[in-house]
């Protein structure tokens, strides 16, 4: 584990390595930055906003999930119920009062998974190519003989667009998405939601936060599209965007609840 982690211990002798900015100002919600599938919480994304955060006065913990980065624990071991128990295990172990959720691709899914069991602390979700059911557009995606190797072995390696190192993806993820599935009926989050996608996304769909969208029972919903945007949305102008829509919504969030 790198040395200049902190580490939060599970219950089950695993470690979470994290990373956490105190904040000035009280009467901001905090921020938690969930990465995505093969990320951790060095990416380019969420040091941008751990350096955003850091100047804007805001409370800010980014953290490696359960079999990422310097976190315990194998890759393939990990699944959608890990992964969000590990995001309310921040939450509430390394946080305290209103927070903003944002989420990047497989974490826009662990985002929503997680605003739906503590719903009285999240105030606030920014998805970032949001992926939430991705299990099952790649279970789709299988050949025969891959069906066959996931039954027989339990793994199957899916190449990257974004590393020589190919995804392995279990049968135990496969499984545990379906019963993490958000998308099959309404989704109970009523705070604002936020969702960024560029429409050049070679991975998710860009269609998908629509779908999100639709399903949300939020009335503050909005949708931003960046045509020229590919999965990462990570170009400068890309991360300055980013970089307001949270200022946007911190503001919002704020002034509400002065005026409550």
């Amino acid at each position: 584990m790198a040395s200049d982690a902190e580490i939060l211990k599970r219950p089950d002798g695993a470690a979470l390595a994290y990373d956490r900015i105190v904040g000035t100002r009280s009467s901001t919600p905090g921020v938690v930055f969930l990465h995505g599938l093969m990320s951790d919480r060095t990416g380019t994304k969420a040091q941008v906003l751990a350096d955003h955060c850091r100047r804007q006065g805001f409370s800010f913990v980014r953290f490696d999930m359960f079999g990422h980065g310097a976190s315990s624990g194998r890759f393939e071991d990990g699944t959608v119920s890990r992964w969000t128990e590990d995001s309310i295990a921040v939450l509430d172990g390394l946080t305290s009062g209103p927070q903003i959720l944002i989420g990047s691709s497989m974490g826009g899914w662990v985002m929503v998974r997680a605003a739906l069991a503590r719903a009285d602390r999240i105030k606030g979700l920014i998805g970032i190519a949001a992926a939430p059911d991705f299990t099952e557009g790649i279970r789709t995606k299988f050949s025969p003989a891959q069906q066959a190797l996931l039954q027989s072995k339990g793994i199957v390696e899916v190449p990257s667009d974004y590393d020589t190192r190919p995804y392995p993806i279990s049968r135990c993820l496969i499984d545990d998405g379906r019963q993490n599935s958000v998308l099959g009926g309404p989704i109970a989050i009523n705070c604002p939601v936020r969702l960024l996608h560029g429409q050049r996304d070679a991975s998710v769909p860009w269609k998908t936060s629509l779908r999100l969208a639709e399903r949300v029972t939020s009335d503050d919903v909005n949708v931003l599209l960046i045509k020229q945007g590919d999965h990462r949305l990570s170009r400068p102008q890309d991360l300055k965007r980013l970089c307001v829509v949270l200022d946007d919504l911190v503001a919002q969030l704020s002034s509400a609840r002065m005026g409550a």
